[in-house]
């Protein structure tokens, strides 16, 4: 079922001036490009039941929505296709019963979160439909509590030692935790490879990029606590984030498919001990999605 906005919005207006504000704009907002996509989906698949027992006239969007039926693939991904569901989605490279499951994670998410408009713990980012807006909530409220002027504001990244979100007890200080993201050209070690533990901010940190094992393509990542930071005067402003210029850390950029591209979500920085050219050199990047 779709989601039922005023009653959303009713909920949400006595907090939307709260500690968690910036947070819960974003929940109606993907609440709102949900029920864009719910609403386009069931109205598309009662036309072609209709066109399908001669109740209506079959149109060529009916007709590209069986053929992306037969090849499993997301109506509308095909440029051609008069189906819009492409237009109302997000970006994936996975066929329609991944795609589709996928959908259904990411409505259990937006219900669970939308229950009590209670902030998660840990968001699953790669089922927002603009992940970046999370993050930027992320730094409205540090800024809020820190007093910091927001556009003299960025984000780090940090890996814990968390390999299941269910470990996440807590809100994290001055940023937010994040899970369910892939790791292309490299991989985040495991127990003892991982190496003490380090603190920061009270979370408990571990491990360096390090080679990726044969065969593993797209390895998981723990936890990621991204934590929000003042901009320092060496740092460098670039298009796609602040450039530390620190060799132990890699600046790597988070896709949310494997097609990389216009697909940028952030830039993470991740320790390293190897040279950062070195992880250049391989295309080393952080995805929201498998390609399966």
């Amino acid at each position: 079922e779709e989601f039922e906005m005023v009653t959303l919005t009713l909920k949400a207006k006595p907090l939307l001036e709260g500690p968690a504000g910036p947070y819960i704009v974003v929940a109606l907002q993907e609440c709102g490009r949900m029920n864009a996509l719910l609403s386009e989906i069931r109205k598309s698949i009662s036309d072609l039941d209709k066109g399908l027992k001669g109740q209506l006239n079959m149109s060529q969007a009916m007709e590209d929505l069986v053929t992306a039926f037969v090849l499993n693939q997301w109506p509308g991904r095909n440029p051609f296709s008069k189906c819009t569901w492409e237009k109302l989605a997000w970006s994936s490279q996975k066929n329609l019963m991944s795609q589709f499951s996928d959908m259904l994670l990411r409505v259990e998410q937006l219900v669970k979160w939308t229950n009590e408009l209670e902030t998660p713990k840990s968001i699953w980012l790669p089922g927002l439909f603009n992940p970046s807006s999370y993050l930027t909530a992320a730094q409205q409220v540090t800024a809020r509590n820190t007093g910091l002027a927001l556009d003299k504001m960025t984000i780090e990244t940090h890996v814990t030692n968390m390999w299941d979100v269910s470990e996440v007890k807590d809100y994290a200080k001055d940023g937010t935790y994040i899970h369910g993201l892939f790791i292309e050209g490299a991989r985040w070690p495991r127990g003892d490879e991982a190496g003490d533990s380090f603190d920061v901010s009270g979370v408990s940190c571990a491990g360096s990029l390090c080679d990726s094992k044969l065969k593993e393509l797209m390895p998981p990542t723990p936890v990621i606590y991204v934590k929000s930071v003042p901009i320092q005067p060496q740092w460098e402003a670039s298009p796609v984030g602040y450039l530390r210029h620190d060799p132990a850390i890699y600046e790597c950029p988070v896709y949310t498919t494997s097609f990389r591209g216009p697909t940028y979500v952030f830039m993470a920085t991740l320790k390293t001990e190897d040279s950062a050219a070195k992880w250049v050199q391989r295309g080393v990047a952080l995805l929201l999605q498998a390609d399966t």
